[in-house]
């Protein structure tokens, strides 16, 4: 068996995988997020308690470049900059393997979710901010620094009179600025001069507020273009959505009958879905990854 991770700033998940890619009783504990003798002793307890392991396999919340292991975390300092997978294997004693939360959530979806059967799946995340990871065939699909799957970024929105906001990326115009909750409530106050919290937003569209609705309306129009380029482009079947707004089946079912309008394929069937691998996708994601760098088969 091997011990699976799903790690963030404020929270270590912790569970224990079976062959057959099953996730054992979950365990949690804060993280140290300043101190990397302290998050290591931390991830060993987990790994102590839940028996003897063959690796070590982590989602987090973070971008590892593939060209030398590097992770760029900003709300873990104690493991930002770090060659993370080797100084965990170094404390740990354990091979360790390490994926993008992001990436960790597709996986989770082509396993044991709404990507099961399809042979190309993008895992969409529509949280904070947007992101996204990409299977092909059964494979994730990697790129250099670590950052395909990140449809976010890139100044679409540039010339926008209403949208053109300043990115955490440096650039100006990205989806990630209007595309995740905190985009949303960006955009109704652009639009309205009125602050509210994204799930009030949506639940006052969904009351019939007229001002919601213009919202909703332009939150799904911004999206919907770039979302249909890009399943034109990668061949996607699928959309599984992770992240908080997916918690409302209304908006989903909203941007998917907008992207089907606008790909190329026609299709009546639903293509972005909320995603259905559970409550845990980043250890299931995890648990996958592991098991098949040990060369483990499972159903």
């Amino acid at each position: 068996m091997i011990t699976c991770f799903d790690i963030g700033g404020s929270a270590i998940k912790c569970a224990v995988a079976s062959a057959d890619g099953r996730i054992g009783e979950l365990q949690r504990v804060p993280t140290p997020a300043r101190d990397f003798a302290a998050f290591s002793a931390a991830m060993r307890a987990l790994i102590d308690a839940g028996g003897p392991s063959r690796g070590v396999a982590i989602s987090i919340a973070g971008v590892i470049d593939p060209a030398d292991g590097r992770i760029k975390c900003a709300n873990i300092p104690c493991i930002d900059g770090r060659i993370l997978a080797a100084d965990l294997s170094a404390a740990l004693g354990l091979p360790v393997w390490i994926i993008n939360d992001a990436d960790s959530f597709a996986l989770a979806e082509v396993q044991a979710g709404a990507g099961r059967g399809h042979a190309n799946v993008f895992g969409l995340i529509l949280g904070t901010g947007v992101g996204g990871g990409l299977v092909i065939g059964g494979r994730l699909i990697g790129g250099p620094g670590g950052f395909a799957g990140e449809w976010g970024h890139g100044p679409v929105l540039a010339q926008s009179d209403l949208a053109r906001f300043p990115c955490g990326c440096g650039q100006t115009g990205c989806l990630d600025t209007v595309g995740g909750a905190r985009g949303l409530e960006r955009l109704h106050l652009a639009l309205h001069r009125q602050a509210l919290d994204s799930r009030d937003i949506i639940a006052a569209w969904q009351s019939g507020d007229a001002d919601a609705d213009r919202t909703i309306a332009c939150w799904t129009g911004l999206l919907s273009g770039p979302l249909a380029m890009l399943v034109n482009a990668v061949g996607a079947s699928i959309l599984p959505v992770g992240g908080g707004l997916a918690n409302s089946a209304p908006l989903i079912a909203r941007l998917d009958r907008a992207v089907r309008a606008a790909i190329l394929r026609k299709t009546d069937t639903p293509i972005i879905v909320p995603g259905q691998s559970g409550a845990e996708p980043g250890l299931i994601g995890a648990a996958w990854l592991g098991l098949e760098k040990l060369g483990v088969q499972h159903g």
